[in-house]
């Protein structure tokens, strides 16, 4: 309640009051009957008639509503006609000694304090002075005795005055309780609301979460978690983005250029881009116009139409393994109690995702454990056949040099001799591989460092698988000189004789292997180029895991390991081993080593 409502409030009471003591003024003035001097009869009845008229207005005045400064004006007439017409009656009683018709100024000296607090009980007294110094001089003039009494004067106007300060002091102890309380009463009915409002986002930040948690398939929940997000935030893009390595992740998405635009499965660098600083500080961050682009994602939204973005973390704990994007297309478009929803929904769903990120993870495990295990059931049904094949070519020659050694002349003899050599080889080189295998898995494949030429490891391997078969022919092709690198001869030596086996093995009859090697940039590069059936981009990254094989027109044989062993061994240089090729278009295995 304000306090001129309250001033309104009075002034209906008094209005009532007033209008109620019009029957008791009557009776008075009509009770002194034929006592009144001349003329002051007519001017009691005058007073009277004065009074029940105003006292009829001010009331009907009184009930209607009006503005703030017409009240004020209203009840500033309203005390000025109580004051005027109680200092008419004390004029016109002023004939009978010792009268109490002068105490009625105290009852506008209490409405002045109940109107106007502290200002009003000392005003008003101070304002009755003339009244009193004149209703004396008035009596002491025409109807003396007694004759001039000060203390008449003086004592009610000290009376008022204490009288005013002390009911003006209460009333304005009770203003300020009573705005006290209705302040306290506002802050109420503010926690109130602002309880009711969190309460809300609560609930509604609850169901999304329970819709994101409502299946473990990411599919299925995030459909769930969609829908339940539309009926709360209406927008046009929405994505979840997960930090991982420094790597963004989208895990998914929906809305506009969901499909096209960053879609699920994408991987950029954290670096640069808003999910850093979402990470930095587990804060949110609203981006209210995009049209100034602040971080690189931005200019694609902008093509999309999209100007403003709302990014909150995704925690588990304290920790911040994401966020959640919203996107509009209209800028500034969040409101603070969307804002707080959605970073609220941010620490709602982080153990969700978290849950089923790890759900993920573990299906991606079995997934692949299912695949390593159908690789190696391969496996060892390749080997089997790898094995069977040179074993039976050597039992089958050393029996027929056993049997037939006299029946055969020197040059069949030398030719299974050579056979079982090569089979042997054969077998020695497969046991080597599965045992090299063995040894990088369980962390002890050794290796001997030294000071070494890649040049000349180039050239004699080269040179060696060319007079090793007459069908493809072998180019080297070193850039001299060539920095001296560290590292183990034996090792880099099996990676480029695997790598040129390779490249001779699918290279068509008639066909050249070019082989070169350069450094640049710190690096030494060496390219194994082949004219092969090149390799499909969906097979690159299966071919160099273990017993990793591509089936089809143009498999050969082998066990799936040397590419395995190849890689494992350039990465423990500190170096990479990559292909790029195409379907149809040849091979080229890149082997890059650090030369520091």
């Amino acid at each position: 309640m304000t306090e001129l409502r309250r001033r309104w409030e009075l002034e209906r009471w008094i209005s009532v009051i007033r209008l109620a003591t019009v029957p008791w003024a009557v009776y008075e003035v009509a009770v002194i009957g034929q006592d009144y001097p001349a003329g002051h009869e007519l001017a009691a009845w005058l007073t009277t008639a004065a009074l029940t008229v105003g006292a009829a207005a001010f009331f009907f005045i009184d009930r209607r509503p009006f503005g703030e400064r017409a009240q004020r004006i209203i009840c500033f007439a309203s005390l000025s006609f109580n004051t005027v017409v109680i200092s008419a009656y004390c004029f016109v009683f002023s004939f009978e000694a010792g009268t109490p018709i002068r105490q009625l100024l105290y009852l506008v000296v209490v409405e002045a304090a109940l109107r106007y607090g502290l200002v009003g009980g000392v005003v008003m007294p101070l304002a009755l002075l003339p009244v009193l110094v004149g209703t004396e001089f008035f009596r002491a003039d025409r109807f003396a005795p007694p004759e001039l009494a000060i203390n008449h004067i003086t004592f009610p106007l000290g009376l008022g005055l204490l009288m005013g300060l002390v009911i003006g002091w209460l009333v304005n102890r009770l203003a300020r309780e009573t705005e006290l309380a209705e302040e306290r009463a506002r802050e109420a009915e503010g926690f109130r609301d602002e309880l009711g409002r969190r309460v809300d986002i609560l609930d509604a930040a609850n169901r999304c979460a329970r819709a994101l948690g409502s299946s473990l398939d990411l599919d299925q929940a995030f459909a769930a978690f969609i829908r339940e997000l539309r009926g709360l935030l209406g927008f046009d893009r929405t994505a979840i983005i997960l930090a991982d390595d420094g790597t963004a992740r989208v895990m998914a998405a929906a809305g506009a250029g969901a499909d096209t635009v960053f879609p699920i499965g994408t991987r950029r660098d954290v670096a640069g881009s808003v999910l850093e600083e979402v990470l930095a500080g587990a804060r949110t961050v609203y981006r209210r116009d995009m049209e100034e682009s602040a971080y690189p994602e931005e200019r694609a939204f902008g093509e999309l139409g999209l100007r403003c973005r709302l990014a909150a973390p995704l925690l588990v704990g304290a920790h911040a393994i994401g966020m959640i994007s919203i996107v509009r297309a209209e800028p500034d478009s969040f409101s603070e109690e969307e804002i707080e929803l959605v970073s609220l929904l941010g620490r709602f769903l982080g153990s969700t995702v978290q849950n089923i990120r790890a759900y993920e993870a573990e299906k991606t495990t079995v997934e692949e454990l299912r695949r390593l295990s159908a690789l190696r059931a391969d496996f060892v049904s390749l080997v089997s056949h790898e094995l069977r094949s040179p074993m039976a070519s050597v039992i089958g020659s050393a029996k027929t040099l056993r049997v037939r050694w006299r029946d055969l002349t020197a040059e069949q003899r030398d030719s299974f001799l050579a056979l079982i050599d090569h089979e042997t080889n054969r077998l020695a080189e497969l046991v080597g591989d599965v045992l090299d295998t063995s040894r990088i898995e369980s962390g002890t494949f050794s290796y001997t460092f030294s000071d070494l030429d890649i040049g000349e490891i180039v050239r004699e391997s080269a040179a060696a698988a060319e007079s090793s078969q007459d069908e493809v022919a072998v180019r080297a092709d070193v850039t001299a000189p060539l920095p001296t690198l560290r590292g183990d001869r034996e090792r880099l030596r099996q990676v480029v004789t695997n790598l040129i086996d390779n490249a001779v093995k699918y290279s068509p009859a008639g066909a050249v292997v070019n082989v070169e090697a350069f450094a640049t940039n710190g690096r030494i590069t060496v390219a194994v180029r082949d004219r092969g059936p090149g390799i499909l981009s969906e097979h690159k990254a299966l071919i160099f895991e273990k017993f990793g094989r591509v089936s089809g027109e143009h498999a050969k044989p082998g066990t799936g390991l040397g590419l395995f062993i190849a890689r494992s061994i350039a990465e423990a240089h500190g170096g990479t081993l990559e292909v790029a090729s195409g379907d149809g278009q040849g091979a080229t295995f890149t082997l890059a080593l650090p030369v520091d």
